[in-house]
């Protein structure tokens, strides 16, 4: 309840902000550019998601008869979910990771790497699977997509604001033309800083999710370690935008200091918390 909470409030902070541009930057017309520009994103992320997360991991679908414990897991997890089987996939990348996608349960999608399957147990493997299956159930690819579109939306505004501030906006007397500038480069990181935050608080519930589902957090948190080892032995070219659809930052370790600008916590504090057994306090 924690962590739907602060996302429930991260998700209206990020909305109230992209609205607040909106008007700022163009009055009662702008706020209206930015709700049209908003729905028109999050519509297309809604029902677009899966085959452009699908096609940029050059995934394919899993061959049963090739990989039939991939499903067997799968069938185990999503009967005691009370979940539709999802599409299952494998991409070829050798780094170990995976990813879920799809606007909701009846059309989700599972994909691994072919590292996944190579350098994990089954019984870790089935941790992961439970990880992304927690991502799916709690609606954290929609969440995500919102949150992104929204994102990309405040940015596309400020970029907009900014060629009008260049080629127009010192013929209008009423506005400050410092105040514009500064909301415009404040604007996409203020928006970047909670599309992050808000990935990383559900990135903690699917882990939490997970551990419950299944009754144990040890295998997630040895799947964890295993992944956190490959990607910084392998980073794997994605597009920056999709890093955060993965259980494990795909681009490798980040450089950046601190968490703010991190799309997923600190692997070692993901994996503190599985093996404390934090998870088992919303049991009951």
């Amino acid at each position: 309840m924690k962590n739907t909470a602060k996302t429930a409030v991260l998700l209206a902070g990020l909305s109230g902000f992209f609205l607040f541009i909106g008007a700022t930057l163009g009055g009662t017309t702008g706020m209206f550019i930015a709700l049209i520009a908003a729905f028109a994103m999050i519509g297309f992320s809604y029902w677009k998601s899966d085959a452009l997360a699908i096609r940029s991991a050059r995934a394919v679908p899993a061959d049963e008869a090739q990989f039939p414990q991939y499903y067997e897991i799968m069938r185990d997890l999503t009967q005691r979910a009370d979940m539709p089987m999802p599409r299952l996939y494998i991409t070829p990348d050798p780094q170990p990771n995976a990813f879920a996608t799809g606007r909701n349960p009846d059309n989700a999608v599972i994909a691994v790497t072919a590292g996944l399957l190579q350098y994990l147990s089954w019984d870790e493997v089935r941790g992961v699977l439970a990880h992304e299956l927690a991502h799916v159930k709690n609606r954290d690819i929609l969440i995500g997509s919102v949150a992104a579109a929204i994102a990309t939306a405040i940015t596309f505004i400020a970029n907009i604001a900014q060629f009008a501030l260049i080629f127009g906006g010192g013929n209008n007397r009423d506005r400050n033309p410092l105040a514009d500038l500064a909301m415009i480069i404040v604007a996409p990181i203020a928006a970047a800083l909670l599309q992050m935050a808000i990935s990383r608080s559900r990135e903690f519930q699917a882990d939490r999710s997970a551990a419950q589902l299944i009754g144990d957090g040890e295998p997630l948190a040895r799947a964890l370690e295993k992944i956190s080892s490959g990607a910084a032995q392998m980073p794997m070219k994605v597009n920056p935008a999709q890093e955060q659809m993965y259980i494990a930052n795909p681009l490798g370790p980040s450089q950046v200091a601190g968490n703010l600008f991190r799309t997923h916590p600190p692997m070692e504090e993901r994996i503190r918390r599985l093996r404390s057994g934090e998870w088992q306090s919303a049991l009951g």
